[in-house]
């Protein structure tokens, strides 16, 4: 057999035809992830809406306890969910603030929840509530505050869009944590309009992100 037909050998099938080596016998399939972002913004800033509108009894509400569902289901584990994606995704920053907000969501919730015992463990025998209760909330959002001036920190060097929306976060703790420990109702109401402004600067990230993608 001669070093010609050898080579023709080499470069035809079985059935005779021409081996065609230029493409891989499967497709290179690229595994892509949905951004969750959007969602955890959408959550985020529907969880500071809620709080804000009943903060300041929008129509006249008194009790907000049905914000407690959507706090705990949409803003808590909804974000929470979002933050494990993006730990999936390689976004360390993205998974502590979905994280952190997330849990904030579903705390805040429980302090309303009437099964958690929380409020009544603060009320005397005639079913009024005692200074402390405010006392304590300011130390919460104090906390709260401190966490998030860190994530405003580490934001810096990232879109201008999110930056002022932690900002605008940063002043609305502040502001609803100084209201709670003065118990000034206008300070209070100030905190809760900053918390609006959260919710719209959220929503605008949520844009620039579409955009970007």
């Amino acid at each position: 057999m001669s070093s010609e037909d050898n080579k023709l050998r080499q470069t035809l099938t079985e059935g005779g035809h021409v081996e065609d080596r230029t493409q891989p016998s499967l497709p290179v399939v690229h595994r892509r992830f949905a951004n969750p972002s959007p969602l955890g913004l959408l959550s985020f800033a529907t969880g500071i809406f809620l709080i804000s509108s009943f903060g300041v009894h929008a129509r006249g509400i008194q009790t907000p306890n049905v914000m407690i569902s959507v706090l705990i289901f949409f803003g808590g584990i909804c974000q929470y969910l979002v933050g494990i994606m993006e730990f999936v995704a390689g976004n360390t920053f993205g998974t502590a603030v979905f994280m952190s907000y997330g849990a904030f969501n579903i705390s805040y919730s429980m302090i309303y929840l009437p099964g958690s015992g929380i409020i009544a463990a603060y009320m005397d025998s005639e079913g009024n509530l005692s200074p402390d209760f405010q006392q304590s909330i300011a130390l919460y959002l104090w906390a709260w505050f401190i966490l998030s001036v860190i994530y405003t920190i580490a934001a810096i060097r990232s879109s201008w869009v999110l930056f002022l929306d932690l900002v605008a976060l940063d002043v609305c703790l502040i502001l609803l944590a100084t209201g709670n420990m003065v118990q000034s109702t206008a300070v209070l109401n100030a905190g809760y309009a900053f918390g609006y402004l959260v919710a719209i600067l959220s929503c605008k990230y949520l844009v620039v992100l579409e955009k970007l993608h």
